[in-house]
């Protein structure tokens, strides 16, 4: 692979950042600054720690920023789950950022697996 760019996890990633950022113009107008605000950082970190790990020098740094991104995809589940409990928004409107969470972390465990054991 030449860059982060060609790994499908960053693309699915990216569709997912897409999907939040749509997903909470649907959020009351008194969530922007928070619930809102956190969902978009926690979307867009995931993207951007698997760019940030590809071009490290180490597979060490690597797994640790894959690992952020593991996180950060836990956290946008977590506040997916939260929207739903507060009534923000409803099952149907969260399913696919939610199967989008679910293939990302599929592929984030797969690639750290991966990682872990070339180490």
């Amino acid at each position: 692979m030449e860059s982060y760019k060609d790994l499908i996890v960053w693309k699915k990633s990216m569709l997912l950042v897409k999907e939040i950022y749509n997903l909470v113009k649907l959020l009351p107008q008194e969530e922007i600054y928070v619930l809102s605000s956190q969902m978009r950082r926690a979307a867009i970190s995931i993207p951007s720690n698997i760019a940030e790990g590809y071009d490290r020098r180490s597979t060490r740094e690597y797994i640790n920023f894959l690992s952020i991104s593991r996180g950060s995809n836990s956290e946008l589940q977590t506040q997916l789950y939260i929207c739903v409990e507060l009534g923000f928004l409803n099952e149907q409107q969260i399913q696919t950022s939610i199967a989008l969470t679910k293939e990302v972390s599929k592929m984030l465990n797969a690639l750290l697996n991966k990682l872990s054991n070339n180490i």
